[in-house]
């Protein structure tokens, strides 16, 4: 790993820093939602504090809504030097290393305060680094927030979604999660959610409450079942060659930036996620099942083999450091 970020920073240093100083550094950052989402206001706070730290030096162009590229094809672009930025879902990231595949297990972390724990201690820390040798560095993670099902018929025990077709990401970990309680995962693009549900080409889908409400899958779900059985969240993505080419003093600057963005970001995404589960009520379209311990219980030992599952792959102690996250 030394010797490859040494490779890294000899051929970045090439970078013609220097013989440009007075033209500023472009850094593009390319995601796929819109700009009034968590992620949206994380990328123009990020621009804001970042060319206000460093005026005259760095140009930060946000490209919103795929505009640039979509979160399937961003991370090879970026492999490319197409781009500088991205913040995709921790999911699409299994193609790049095994380890995050953590983030999918199902009732791994009880709550988005124990996810922060994890992410924030050492174990989550290191997961940023874990891409190295493909020239992948992490920046930080950005909350959306705990996952519920919804359903066009009530959702209680894991029986009630035997035989259902239900709406995944491209994930190994989610599609074992489904197939656990025998239903049926679809790997379907996010673009594609709500026409599949108006259309009743699937019964369901797992998500967040901003994400239900903004993509207005709410509008054609009777059901929402409250079960926080995972998380979604996002990594902040760089190239360890535009990284690590940076002058220490402009990386350190920006990165103060990106922490301070992703920390606004997060407060956004958790003000909205209570404020958007609030208005699914309100519209009178789809009803909010709480479902009892015992019943979540059900769900838990119908799911958790799927840990044992991608043990291997994962690693037991990072699963275990997850756990530990669950204890303040």
């Amino acid at each position: 790993m030394k010797t490859l970020v040494a490779t890294v920073l000899a051929c970045a240093s090439l970078l013609t820093f220097n013989q440009a100083a007075a033209k500023p550094i472009e850094i593009k950052f390319s995601h796929v939602v819109a700009e009034n989402t968590p992620k949206g206001q994380m990328a123009l706070k990020f621009k804001e504090l970042a060319e206000a730290a460093l005026p005259g030096q760095i140009d930060v162009k946000v490209y919103p809504n795929s505009q640039l590229f979509t979160d399937s094809t961003v991370l090879q672009a970026m492999q490319l030097g197409d781009v500088e930025l991205a913040a995709p879902a921790l999911s699409k990231f299994q193609k790049y290393t095994d380890q995050l595949q953590l983030f999918d297990l199902p009732f791994l972390f009880k709550d988005i305060e124990a996810v922060d724990r994890f992410q924030q201690g050492p174990e989550g820390q290191k997961l940023l680094k874990s891409m190295e040798s493909k020239l992948l560095v992490g920046l930080g993670y950005l909350h959306n927030g705990m996952k519920q099902l919804t359903d066009n018929s009530p959702i209680r025990v894991p029986a009630d979604i035997s035989g259902k077709k239900y709406r995944i990401m491209t994930s190994d970990v989610l599609q074992a999660q489904f197939e656990a309680v025998q239903a049926i995962p679809l790997k379907k693009p996010f673009s594609e959610v709500f026409t599949l549900l108006q259309t009743k080409a699937i019964d369901g889908q797992e998500n967040t409450w901003s994400n239900t409400y903004s993509k207005k899958f709410f509008e054609v779900q009777k059901y929402a079942t409250e079960t926080n059985h995972g998380v979604l969240d996002y990594m902040v993505v760089t190239s360890a060659e535009f990284w690590y080419g940076l002058p220490d003093d402009v990386r350190t600057k920006l990165k103060t930036a990106m922490d301070e963005a992703i920390a606004h970001g997060n407060r956004i995404a958790l003000k909205k996620g209570a404020e958007d589960r609030q208005k699914i009520i309100d519209s009178g379209k789809t009803e909010i099942l709480t479902i009892t311990e015992a019943e979540r219980q059900q769900w838990v030992n119908a799911m958790k083999p799927v840990w044992k599952m991608f043990a291997d792959e994962i690693g037991p102690d990072l699963i275990g450091a997850a756990l530990e996250a669950n204890n303040p």
